[in-house]
């Protein structure tokens, strides 16, 4: 493990500040305050996108400890500095789920997630693609679909794995 780490922190990477203005403002917005543990995992999580190289951490909590809203301050970093952010979940309901608190949590902001799962129409699809590979679309949640054939990033600049121990290794290094 400390082999695969090093490795790893020979990898470049976007360094991503955060405004911290702006993520001020995007906390402000929310419906309800922050515990004491996610204001501390998002400072770590700052500190960790501001490197030049891969970040990997695992976020647990209970469910309805508020992962979501961590990982949507961490998405916040990479789209504002130009990068897209892909959010990866098991089950479509789960994608689901993820994509609508995304976009209650992004309502105030110019961002607008979107979903790529199996079940979307092949026209919608298609047009998912598209804006993936052009960078129209700079937050997607999605299922097993966003690591298909056919299914290519501009300059993803994040990867959120949600409940990464129901992937296998090859799927979630497919993302990455």
């Amino acid at each position: 493990l400390r082999q695969v780490h090093h490795r790893a922190q020979q990898l470049a990477a976007p360094a991503l500040e955060t405004d911290q203005v702006l993520l001020g403002r995007f906390l402000g917005s929310l419906p309800f305050g922050l515990t004491g543990a996610q204001q501390r995992v998002i400072t770590e999580l700052q500190q960790d996108l501001a490197r030049p190289h891969p970040m990997a951490r695992l976020v647990q909590g209970d469910v309805g400890s508020g992962k979501t809203v961590v990982a949507a301050c961490a998405a916040l970093a990479a789209v504002e500095a130009g990068y897209q952010v892909a959010l990866m979940a098991p089950t479509e309901l789960l994608a689901e789920q993820l994509h609508r608190s995304l976009c209650s949590f992004f309502s105030p902001t110019e961002h607008r997630p979107q979903l790529l799962t199996a079940s979307c129409p092949a026209p919608c699809r298609s047009e998912l693609r598209k804006g993936l590979l052009d960078g129209s679309i700079n937050l997607v949640v999605g299922t097993h679909a966003l690591i298909q054939k056919g299914v290519s990033f501009r300059r993803l600049g994040l990867a959120i794995i949600d409940e990464q121990h129901r992937f296998g290794v090859a799927q979630r290094q497919a993302l990455l």
